[in-house]
Parts: C-alpha cells; structure tokens; sequence
C-alpha cells in the first residue's frame, strides 16, 4: 500500500527536526549560534544605558602628567583617588590593579637606611584599604605542574582589609572554544576557598550590603547561587560604552567640583588602566567584523563593569524556554517542508533563504529583549528538510514527472504540463469520464490536392500547415489527440482542466480558419503551377462528456478520448461541406462558451448515428468587451 504524501512530510519533519535536534545537543551548531549571537550585539549598537557602575581610568592623559613616577609609587595616588571617590559617596571601590609588591616592601629589598618616608610611604593606602569600601583584584594561575594557585596582593595591603582575602576579588574570565568572552564565573571555587567569588561578583554583592559567604544573593531580582556556575554577561553596549572618568580628573586641585566626580554616587567603582600600550584586553562579541562593522577589543575594566551592571540590573540574556525552542522549530520546519513540497525546487531554495531571514529577524528582535532564540538549528533543519523534498523529487515524484512530461510533451504546450505537475492530481491513466470540448478539422478537397502534387510535395504542405495550427491549439490549452491524415482532433480540458474550455476550443478554432487563409499564400508560392483547389479547412466543435485515459495494446499505448462526444464532433466536422460553413458547433459548445461567440445561421440536422436532432450553430467570430467583433 503506497504512503500518503502526508505521511511522508510528517516523517521528514520529524528527521529534519531530530537533525537539528541532535547537532544542538552535542554542541556542533555552537559555533554558529555564537557567530549569529555577536552579530546582535554589533547591529544593536548600544542596548540600555549604564546606571550601576563607572571606570575611573588611568589614561594616556594621566600617564602624560606623572610619567616621570613609577607605577609602583602611585600608592598614595590611588589613595587619594579612593578619598575623592568616597566622598562622592561611591557604593564600593574596586582597584583592578593587581599589586604584588608595595612600595615600602620594595624599598626593603635594597640595602639602604630606613627612613620614615620608606615606612610610611604606603600609609595613606592602607588607611584607605581599612575603611571597608575598598576591594582589591586577585588571580588564579598556573604554575609549570599544572596546578591553579592564588595570586593574591601584597601582605602590606592584604593586611589592611578588614576581611582580608574576603576582600579580594578574583579576575579571571572564562572564554568559550572560539575565545571569545561571553560568559562568566559568579563564583570560581566551592570548595571552602578564599577567595572564591570573582571580582565583579565580589563587587555587587558588597554594594548592596551582602555577605560573600551567604549561599545566594538576591541581585537585580534573580538569585546568584553561590556555587561554581556559568552566566551569560548582559553587555551595554560596544567599548566604550561604559561612562569614564579620568583619574587625573581626581588628581586635580579642586576635584570636589568636578561634575563628572559627582555623578559617581551610588555607582560601583574600578580605577583600572585604560591608556595605549594596555594589555589589559580580550575578545567580546564585539571583536568580530561584521557587514561594515569595525572589530574592537575589550578592556578587562569594562568587562568587569558589563559583568557588575549585568548583576545589579538583572539584565541577563537567558536561552528560550526549550518546550518553546521545540515548538518553535517544529513549526517553521512543517511550513518549510509543507512549501518545498508544493514548489519547484529552485523556486524552494528562494523560499528556504526567505524563511531563513525571516527566522534571523525574528531572533534579532528575541534578543533585543534579552531572549536568545536558535538560529542555526532552523536553518539545519531547513536544510535537511529541503534535501530530503529533493531527494524524494528525484526518486519517487520526479519519475511521476518524468513519465508525464514524455506522455503529454509532444501533444501540450510546455505551460499545460507545467500546470499538470504543478497540480498535484495527474491524470487517471485507467481512464475517467471528463466534461471536454472536442475539435475535429480537415483539409477541403485534400484528395484532388494530393492527386496534383508528388508525395514529398504532399508531406512537406501538410508539416508546415500542421505547424501553425498545432501552435495555436497548444497556446489555447488544447491538448493534439492525433493526426489522422488531413484531419486533427484536439481536446480542451485534458488533461488540464479549464472552466472556459468551450471558449478557448472556439478561439482555437477562428485561429485556425485565419490560419487556414493565410497559408493559401504559401501553396500559391510553392505550387504556382499545380493549378490546386483553394486551400480550405472546416471544422466542428462540440461539448460534452468524453472516456479520457490510457489506450492501446501493452505495446503501444496512447491517450486519448473516446465516447458519444468525439463521435458527434467528428460528425459536425463532415457536416461543414453539406451546410457549406467554416466551422459547425452543436448548441453545447455555443452555450458554454458564452454570450461573446458570434453565430451566424442555424439549423436541427440529424448526423449518422442519431436518431433525435442535433441543434448546430455557424461561428462566425468572437465578440470583444466593447461588443464589436
């Protein structure tokens, strides 16, 4: 029993849909989705506006006005700093500078006589290290074995924390296959560590007055387990998004006043370098190029910041529900495979692309809202979905195709076959009774012809007189049934149906006597001397219902129509040199093909094979829709 076509595409989308599926959950679409998922940060430009959290930067202009003083005598610099931060009433501190060594510890290392600058020298930092507001930035390395270790800061400052190590925050990043940055580590060890929170988690938790040893944190209404997980980083927007605030800016005489120092008030804080030569940068979504879009790189500083902002505001790009993800993706496969089944192949690579796009669109407003909906996965179903209409095409439905552009090719117009396959209901080859219109013509005095002109001569007129006619009935939709001799039969609707088939059958038929007349020029041409009848032809037309269907022996098979109507059609033709007219039609054809066929006289006329009358009409011409003929 053959599977019903509905079947088959259920089954295909189920495939198409268990590929997708699949290559998901093994992670092979990653890649993909990430490269589509960075394109969304750079076409959205920036996304919200920063309110939590603001870089004070030692920039290139800081580094201008103090580069005669090394780094590592900036403590009391940063001290200062710190002072004009608190005082503008920041949350919290962090100071994404990394320091092993203090000055004082430095000094030590060389043999020199002990001053009460060289012991005092880092004072004013460690007073600012003890007012509780401060956190500092650790590290987690590798040593050769392949162990982790702690890089921790200076005794001298480590000391001066009121948590100590609890007041150290960890800076690692955690970079996806591609090495990218798109996600991060709320907490990097479980396992009775300190410290174990990273520094922008460390951060937000002490800015709304948490504790970092509290199981979970509630921060911008999502709660942080206090566990070793991922979460995605909800960026702002490109580099330099994040507002800056220049540290010499603090370093002046009057910073009190500055505005920008003001608006750092209840905001989070990093003084983090952020001057040429920092090699303090990484890869984000934003160090791609994409269609224009030039690729920067991200300083840590402001990837803290994004990661801190995230936090507070709750602002998390988060993977749709996955009951959502499947019915999702179960939909557009059904309608993809539903299209590429209805349309020619190159027609559904077009349609494929545009359902495509229309999937990318609809993911890029998802993101917008911070929903991350699958791109790749729809286009791999699609893909799949697309080959396997196409395989079936070529081994099932394409022979189909095959066979009835060989049966049909030679007798229809390439646009009838077209709408047969296009269809999707062939013809019944073991034979159905149709609703048809048939036409008979013959060539007048076709025998005296021949009797005057050698065979060749006889062939060659009636090739090149069937030629224009054939045309004509082809571009009318009739389908050529046969040439008998001189004669032609055609059928209008079959094995295409048509509501005005009578009409088009009618048409076909006035073309042909016009036809007819014009080729009496070509026999004047070629036979000039053969003094041959005047070429003529009549037709007859009648409507009806006719056996349409498969014929002939094993051997030779033709289709074609039979039955009462062809009969009666052939009887009209042979009754158009009795009643002396071009073209005989029975009331049917008339009354089928409307009120815009133009009949000239009529008669009841008994044809062989009838007992009862037969109503025949003359067709003189077609009206047009302003009533003239």
């Amino acid at each position: 029993m053959p599977i019903r076509p509905t079947t088959i595409g259920f089954i295909l989308i189920l495939f198409s849909f268990g590929t997708a599926e699949l290559m998901t959950r093994f992670g092979w679409l990653e890649i993909f989705e990430n490269i589509y998922y960075d394109l969304g940060h750079n076409l959205s430009g920036t996304r919200v506006e920063p309110k939590h959290v603001a870089i004070v930067a030692v920039d290139n202009r800081t580094l201008l006005e103090h580069q005669d003083e090394p780094l590592i005598f900036w403590g009391p610099r940063f001290a200062h700093a710190i002072e004009i931060i608190r005082r503008a009433e920041a949350r919290v501190i962090g100071v994404d500078y990394l320091f092993t060594v203090s000055a004082e510890s430095w000094l030590k290392t060389f043999t020199l006589s002990p001053t009460e600058k060289s012991r005092t020298y880092d004072a004013p930092m460690r007073a600012q290290l003890a007012s509780g507001q401060v956190i500092l930035i650790g590290s987690v390395a590798e040593n050769d074995q392949g162990k982790y270790q702690l890089l921790l800061p200076t005794r001298d400052y480590l000391f001066s924390l009121p948590d100590g190590p609890m007041d150290v925050g960890l800076g690692n990043f955690s970079a996806d296959k591609d090495g990218v940055i798109r996600r991060f580590f709320p907490t990097l060890f479980d396992d009775g560590t300190i410290p174990n929170l990273s520094f922008p988690t460390l951060l937000a938790v002490r800015s709304v007055g948490l504790e970092p040893t509290d199981l979970s944190w509630s921060l911008g209404d999502q709660n942080i387990p206090n566990v070793i997980h991922t979460r995605t980083i909800g960026f702002v927007g490109p580099p330099g998004t994040i507002p800056r605030v220049s540290l010499s800016r603090l370093l002046d005489s009057n910073p009190d006043k500055d505005h920008e120092i003001q608006n750092l008030k209840g905001k989070v804080v990093i003084i983090a370098a952020d001057h040429a030569g920092n090699q303090d940068v990484h890869m984000t979504p934003y160090a791609r190029g994409f269609l224009g879009f030039e690729g920067r790189m991200m300083s840590g500083a402001e990837l803290h910041a994004n990661i801190v902002e995230t936090l507070l505001s709750g602002w998390f790009p988060q993977p749709v529900p996955s009951w959502f993800r499947r019915i999702y993706l179960a939909t557009v496969l059904a309608i993809g495979t539903a299209l590429f089944f209805r349309l020619h192949p190159l027609q559904g690579i077009g349609i494929g692309l545009l359902v495509g796009f229309i999937c990318a669109f609809l993911a890029f407003l998802f993101f917008r809202f911070n929903w991350i909906l699958p791109v790749a996965s729809v286009y791999v179903g699609l893909g799949v979905s697309y080959l396997g209409t196409l395989g079936l095409r070529l081994t099932g439905e394409e022979k189909k195709r095959t066979r009835l552009r060989k049966m049909f090719g030679r007798y229809v117009s390439d646009e009838v076959v077209e709408k047969l396959l296009a269809s999707g209901h062939p013809p019944d080859l073991g034979g159905e009774s149709l609703q048809v219109t048939i036409l008979f013509s013959d060539i007048r005095n076709f025998t005296s012809i021949c009797e005057k002109l050698i065979a060749r001569d006889v062939v060659e007129m009636l090739n090149t007189y069937f030629s224009k006619v054939y045309e004509l009935i082809l571009k009318e939709g009739g389908t050529v049934d046969k040439f008998i001799g001189d004669s032609i039969m055609a059928v209008f609707g079959s094995p295409v149906p048509y509501k005005d088939q009578a009409l088009r059958a009618t048409r076909a038929a006035l073309g042909m006597i016009e036809t007819a007349r014009e080729f009496r020029s070509w026999m004047d041409q070629h036979f000039a001397d053969k003094d041959l009848p005047v070429f003529a032809i009549g037709i007859g037309l009648h409507t009806g219902e006719a056996v349409i269907g498969s014929m002939g022996s094993p051997k030779r098979m033709e289709f074609t129509a039979i039955g009462d109507t062809v009969n009666l059609a052939s009887r009209l033709e042979n009754l158009t040199k009795e009643l002396g007219w071009a073209i005989v039609a029975s009331r049917a054809t008339i009354e089928a093909a409307g009120l815009s066929v133009v009949t000239g006289k009529q008669e009841n006329v008994r044809v062989k094979g009838r007992k009862e009358y037969v109503q025949v009409y003359e067709v003189m011409g077609l009206r047009s829709k302003e009533g003239e003929q």
